[in-house]
């Protein structure tokens, strides 16, 4: 297995130690082909990270958390999904979309109230962004809430929304000022996933097959105001939110997703040039082979030392907006580089169900698209180093 190779806290070296131990005990190969197929994840071994604590990285100790570590979240991600999105999908859904979004944007009552339960894995959240006809402009979302009286009643679709079918909050953006420019029209809701009026279908799709993703529709949704994310006050004020520290986080998320899923891949091609025997000699002694396995393997680690420079940046709370996005566009498109280049050493084998190459190339292509495209992080990058003004 393909280690770290870069100085990091004691403390995140024996997580890391304690998560390779319990996915090799728990989430054998085979337990990872089924949820495959099943569009599924582990919901008891799930319950078991969380008793260990690992939703509690991105939550202050006040709150039931460990101290928010974005460091050590995403060293959290990236080994779990070594073994597939299967676990690590869940642990983002607590301990991000809901843990750090809270931590970040929820008013005093809601922190006390969810972030105890998402330290200890009792929450899971879905995002609700995307829509029929929406996907990178999120400014111009057309779900609506309309005040009315102490309630904001939602109608309007979102597409895309994983988790959507068994998730207990959708942290959903919605226009709630049609009248006013797209970016003072914003607002974040807390909107249950079980609420009359929500209805959800699913969406098949080839990549992160942890679950499904779905269409999600809101007829006349009805919740409190103080279901607004910052509370009745944050009305119209989301746009602050979206461009803020939890995006920048998000980012890092994914990419440390796609790290992972990259890792496993030059793992499992790794070995299988050093037992495949071909001419006479093991492939890993031909040298087209050696040095395909030599170029991904120096693309990964420049994938790490990009992931971990912003994931310290985040962690110490100085501005990282440029390396978050320079790290979800490098690693999700060098992730496929890297997919590519195994599935070849890998021959026929990688097409087959006989190895994981073929969940982890099908994962790797979709990350330059999922979490902000790779052109929406140059359009970003463009912006921040203003080369579009």
């Amino acid at each position: 297995m393909i280690e770290n190779t870069l100085p990091e806290p004691d403390h995140v070296s024996e997580l890391r130690r304690q998560l390779r131990r319990f996915v090799a005990e728990k989430a054998p190969r085979e337990k990872r082909r089924a949820w495959d197929k099943a569009h599924d994840w582990p919901r008891e071994l799930f319950r078991e990270l969380s008793d260990m604590g690992l939703c509690g990285l991105t939550i202050a100790e006040e709150h039931g958390g460990l101290g928010q570590d974005i460091v050590a979240a995403v060293a959290a991600i990236e080994e779990l999904a070594r073994v597939g999105p299967f676990l690590a999908g869940p642990f983002i859904h607590c301990a991000f979309y809901g843990g750090m979004n809270i931590s970040e944007n929820g008013s005093p009552e809601q922190k006390a109230s969810l972030l105890p339960r998402l330290a200890r894995g009792e929450l899971l959240f879905a995002y609700g962004l995307s829509e029929p006809d929406v996907g990178g402009d999120l400014s111009s979302v057309r779900t609506r809430g309309r005040v009315d009286g102490g309630e904001l009643v939602i109608n309007g679709a979102k597409r895309w929304c994983t988790g959507a079918d068994w998730a207990d909050y959708i942290y959903c953006l919605i226009n709630t000022a049609p009248e006013a420019s797209k970016r003072e029209a914003l607002t974040f809701v807390l909107i249950p996933g079980k609420a009359a009026g929500v209805s959800t279908t699913p969406i098949e799709h080839v990549n992160l097959r942890y679950t499904a993703s779905c269409d999600v529709h809101f007829d006349d949704v009805r919740i409190p105001l103080d279901a607004i994310v910052g509370g009745p006050a944050k009305l119209n004020t989301a746009w602050g939110m979206l461009a803020g520290r939890a995006l920048d986080v998000e980012k890092l998320e994914v990419a440390a997703c796609t790290f992972g899923f990259a890792q496993a891949a030059l793992d499992e091609a790794w070995t299988y040039a050093q037992q495949r025997v071909q001419f006479g000699k093991v492939i890993a002694g031909h040298q087209v082979i050696a040095h395909k396995l030599v170029t991904a393997r120096t693309k990964l680690e420049a994938c790490r030392h990009m992931l971990y420079h912003a994931a310290r940046l985040a962690n110490a709370g100085e501005p990282c907006g440029v390396e978050t996005s320079m790290a979800k566009l490098f690693i999700a498109d060098t992730g496929v580089e890297i997919a590519l280049a195994c599935q070849q050493v890998m021959g026929s084998y990688a097409l087959s169900d006989a190895y994981d190459m073929d969940r982890n190339v099908r994962d790797l292509l979709g990350m330059p698209i999922v979490g902000g495209s790779s052109d929406m992080q140059r359009n970003n990058l463009a912006g921040l180093w203003k080369l579009n003004r």
